[in-house]
């Protein structure tokens, strides 16, 4: 929506985040599909939690952008963009690579981008409590996070 956030935005919450793009052919909406799942499978103590999406690619991927794919998972989620300086800020704290890779000659609007694909679960202190690698199955994700909700 525009609005500016900090580390301390989400405090008292958990906060479930992972770091793409929209334009990502797979990793990107597999993942925020499993997050989908998480949050249906932790029912009431999903309001606990806050998924949220941090793009790599902060030149495509603008709030409007952000919004309108967001709104194909989960309602709970948030996207956060910023200029290049800010993402790559937040990439070094959370260590994250991405990098452009497969450039169209014909269109430089047109490319994919390499990128970490670990998420981390925060706690409501902003804390870092555990991290979770691509793949991991939504009923495994959401067992674990009962276990600090």
């Amino acid at each position: 929506n525009g609005d500016v956030v900090s580390d301390k935005t989400f405090n008292g919450k958990h906060v479930l985040i992972f770091f793409g793009y929209t334009f990502c052919p797979d990793v990107c909406p597999t993942t925020l599909t499993t997050f989908s799942d998480v949050m249906d499978l932790l029912g009431k103590e999903a309001a606990k939690v806050q998924p949220i999406f941090v793009t790599v690619d902060p030149a495509r991927d603008t709030p409007e952008h952000l919004k309108e794919y967001l709104s194909h998972f989960h309602k709970s989620f948030i996207g956060l963009t910023g200029n290049t300086q800010q993402i790559d800020q937040v990439k070094k704290v959370f260590r994250i690579y991405s990098a452009k890779a497969q450039e169209s000659k014909d269109d430089p609007e047109d490319y994919l981008v390499d990128h970490s694909s670990v998420s981390y679960l925060m706690g409501p202190d902003g804390k870092f409590l555990t991290f979770f690698s691509y793949g991991v199955e939504a009923e495994v994700i959401a067992a674990k996070l009962k276990e600090f909700l």
